[in-house]
């Protein structure tokens, strides 16, 4: 999933974003294994339930990370290298993500479910915006978040390119505020006009082919990461203001979610829930760009080191692409065993799927990283 590092912009290292990073990723695992899958003991069932807005706190720290990233030459009255910026987004995504891709396409084992779909939908990153076949064809289905950030990372340089030839900070504000209101309202419409007009049999698919995954739905978390990127960058008196209440900030970040958690009826969002499909995605935006805060503030939970946090938040991409495929090889490998969705089973899923990911990420990401890096040492800042 979201492959944002936990390194701040010009200041180190963040704890705080490696423990929210990997609190977003075990979200994650649990929600697919446990509540999609049905292969995790009934006692995570709560948590399974609300898993899924581990991907929605994934668009909060990628958009505050890259948007620090890319905002930081404004910051000393430089402009930022495009072709670097892209070359480097390549390095980090594409290696562990076509090595997986093959796997799905040439080791028919490795599918969680049928599929997959035309593979020029997932060389593309355009899965999430075209969906044929599903949901008769879902393998590889999470690659839709995926889709989500990509297309972010391909329209924001432009965007700051264009908006910093006049910078003013209500600007970047109002545009931001625009999105996430436009979104809303995008949101209320398509459930009304094309969600709710389909047969009640339908409807599920239909809000999933038209607001949860597409990318022109989900900008929410992304907007609001970027818009904390502006505060910190431009507004640097504020920021510290903010910054001295961090416990503050975490626990209305946590009201926050637990809100939008409410419009969800604590469970997965959907067309017969309004509040849901309109007010949480938003809600849980802000509820998360408030965690953000409280991660790299000057005091505050957050900003406390959790052991095993950062090795965790450094695997989290090459897990989000694994996790699915992995419990669902182990469960048709080992029926004696995982049979039953007890501990047993789910400390068998876990040792595996970290196993698989350790391998990705040791086998290819990071050599990558290496390349990427050794690169820009050797050749200069753009890589050439």
């Amino acid at each position: 999933m979201a492959e944002g590092v936990g390194v701040g912009v010009g200041v180190g290292r963040w704890d705080g974003l490696d423990t929210l990073r990997a609190c977003a990723i075990l979200l994650v695992v649990v929600y697919h294994l446990g509540a999609v899958q049905g292969l995790l003991p009934e006692a995570v069932g709560p948590v399974a339930e609300v898993g899924w807005i581990g991907v929605d706190l994934f668009f909060v720290l990628s958009g505050f990370l890259i948007g620090s990233q890319l905002l930081r030459p404004y910051v000393g009255e430089g402009v930022p290298s495009l072709r670097e910026f892209y070359r480097r987004r390549a390095y980090r995504i594409l290696p562990a993500y076509l090595v997986v891709l093959g796997l799905y396409f040439f080791v028919p084992v490795w599918r969680e479910a049928p599929g997959p779909v035309a593979w020029w939908q997932y060389v593309s990153f355009t899965w999430n915006l075209f969906l044929r076949g599903y949901p008769d064809a879902r393998a590889f289905s999470h690659v839709w978040s995926l889709c989500v950030e990509e297309h972010f990372y391909l329209l924001l340089p432009v965007l700051l390119v264009v908006m910093m030839r006049r910078p003013r900070v209500w600007k970047a504000v109002a545009l931001l505020v625009g999105i996430v209101v436009g979104g809303m309202w995008l949101r209320w419409w398509l459930l009304e006009r094309v969600v709710m007009a389909a047969g009640e049999e339908e409807r599920g698919v239909m809000f999933m082919r038209y607001i949860y995954y597409p990318t022109y739905a989900r900008l929410d978390g992304l907007v609001v990461g970027v818009g904390l990127a502006v505060v910190r960058s431009f507004r640097a008196g504020w920021w510290a203001r903010v910054g001295r209440y961090g416990n503050a900030c975490c626990a209305a970040g946590l009201v926050a979610v637990v809100g939008a958690l409410w419009l969800c009826g604590f469970g997965f969002p959907g067309a017969e829930r309004v509040g849901s499909v309109v007010f949480a995605f938003p809600l849980l935006a802000v509820g998360f760009g408030l965690m953000v805060v409280a991660a790299v503030s000057e005091r505050s939970v957050l900003t406390r080191r959790v052991p095993g946090a950062g090795w965790l938040a450094a695997m989290a991409y090459s897990l989000y692409l694994t996790h699915k495929s992995v419990a669902h090889a182990l469960h048709g490998m080992l029926p004696g065993i995982t049979a039953r969705a007890d501990w047993r089973a789910a400390g068998i899923y876990a040792v595996g799927c970290l196993g698989v990911a350790a391998v990705i990420f040791y086998g290819v990401e990071r050599p990558f990283l290496w390349v990427r890096d050794r690169r820009v040492v050797s050749g200069g800042r753009d890589g050439s």
